[in-house]
């Protein structure tokens, strides 16, 4: 599984998302090249997105695909923490692998 966190540059969580990702019943069958930013994920690692990727990250979302992939309320948690990082200062968007 993977959970989702907006945390500051210096490590500090600020808000920890609800949703919990199942790599291999969602995120394994999304195009890579098709959405690379979601296809960028790891069912065993920590990815990090700055604001701008968190921008094109929320963009890939909101293909209608990838939504029902994910599933609505997933992908509108994902766009709600893009938006917390987009809109503060030395944000990022954590995923974070088992």
């Amino acid at each position: 599984m993977i959970n989702v966190q907006v945390r500051t540059e210096s490590g500090e969580i600020v808000l920890h998302g609800s949703c919990r990702l199942d790599w291999m019943a969602t995120l394994q069958h999304i195009d890579e090249d098709t959405f690379p930013f979601l296809g960028s994920l790891l069912p065993y690692a920590d990815t990090m997105f700055n604001s701008r990727q968190a921008e094109r990250l929320r963009k890939e979302i909101a293909n209608q695909s990838v939504r029902e992939a994910l599933g609505e309320d997933s992908a509108i948690e994902i766009e709600r923490l893009c938006l917390e990082v987009e809109s503060g200062s030395h944000l990022y968007l954590w995923f974070l692998g088992d």
